[in-house]
């Protein structure tokens, strides 16, 4: 039962995030919500202006409704496991989807004001803590404990500072998958295997709900990827590279794992960190650059690596990265 439930997960997330594209790209191109493209950014993306963005509310209400169908199917059962696990999935989503709302204010902003960014980044930044604030607080009250598992160590209780690293933690993680979405399919690909690979885990801890929601985002990601693959029809915006963030944080914490998401996510981890090198570096060189461009897929672009192959080569480290994964934390644990 598990398992057909799991593969319907999948297969109802792709197919109305699918099929939502056949309203959502004519709709989007008929009010001009079209992307802004950086002055800095490569010569070659100019030909991608105009191109709608936004196009994360597909997925989200694709994989939102493949979640609630399967986990509720589950919950009328009997299948579903303790009331905290439940939460934490409930109260995971509604976080993805909360990230996913501050993304399309500052996408809409962005669009109305024609420029490239929307809000500020203290605007963005004070949204997102108190989106994580509520998230730990309604897991703390369902009687979640402030432990976390570390592969060959096992359970460490880091007591009230689990409450400051986790928000740490989890709002760096999501901007870091912001930082992702930068080329057609990237974000979309990576993301898929980085649910894949928790969605594994997920089952092998048998905390199926969780496995369920991680499916939904797999599946919704294969739907969106047929609009978003080079060359991309739609974008998925600060709407869903923000809500994307939010989901695989729900699912490193699911599982009681988040260092994991440092593994498994370490492409998000390499693109934040690219910039982050580059914009110190600049600064205290004087106008020197490590990268020819950051985020570092834009620096293999500007090597002459084309759109799909960056894809490729991103999502096979991220496969090869959730591997071990898995491995730690089944024999790990």
């Amino acid at each position: 039962m598990d398992i057909v439930l799991y593969c319907l997960a999948i297969v109802i997330a792709a197919v109305i995030t699918g099929l939502l594209g056949y309203f959502m790209v004519p709709f989007l191109h008929k009010i001009k919500f079209g992307q802004t493209i950086r002055e800095v950014g490569p010569s070659w993306h100019k030909n991608k202006q105009g191109t709608p963005t936004m196009g994360g509310i597909m997925f989200i209400i694709g994989s939102s409704v493949a979640a609630v169908i399967c986990i509720a199917f589950l919950w009328l059962n009997g299948g579903a496991e303790t009331q905290l696990m439940l939460v934490k999935v409930m109260a995971g989503a509604l976080m993805a989807v909360g990230f996913g709302i501050v993304g399309f204010l500052d996408d809409y902003i962005s669009i109305k004001k024609h420029r490239n960014l929307g809000l500020t980044e203290i605007q963005k930044l004070i949204l997102q803590f108190i989106i994580v604030g509520a998230y730990l607080l309604s897991v703390a009250l369902a009687g979640g404990t402030t432990e976390t598992v570390i592969p060959f160590l096992g359970s460490v209780d880091l007591g009230f500072f689990y409450y400051i690293l986790a928000a740490v933690f989890i709002v760096g993680m999501v901007n870091a998958v912001n930082f992702t979405d930068g080329i057609d399919g990237l974000n979309t690909s990576v993301t898929l295997v980085v649910a894949l690979v928790f969605s594994v885990i997920a089952m092998l801890l048998n905390r199926v709900g969780l496995s369920l929601y991680a499916a939904a985002i797999v599946g919704a990601m294969i739907g969106f990827l047929f609009w978003n693959a080079n060359p991309a029809k739609v974008f998925m915006g600060d709407t869903g590279s923000l809500f994307l963030g939010g989901a695989v944080c729900a699912l490193a914490f699911g599982v009681d794992m988040p260092i994991l998401l440092i593994l498994i996510g370490v492409i998000y981890i390499v693109e934040i960190f690219s910039v982050v090198l580059q914009v110190t570096y600049f600064k205290i060189s004087h106008g020197k650059r490590i990268f020819k461009m950051a985020p570092i897929h834009h620096h293999f672009e500007m090597c002459g690596w084309n759109e799909n192959k960056i894809c490729f080569v991103f999502s096979g480290v991220t496969l090869f990265a959730g591997i071990i994964g898995v491995l730690l934390a089944v024999f790990g644990c």
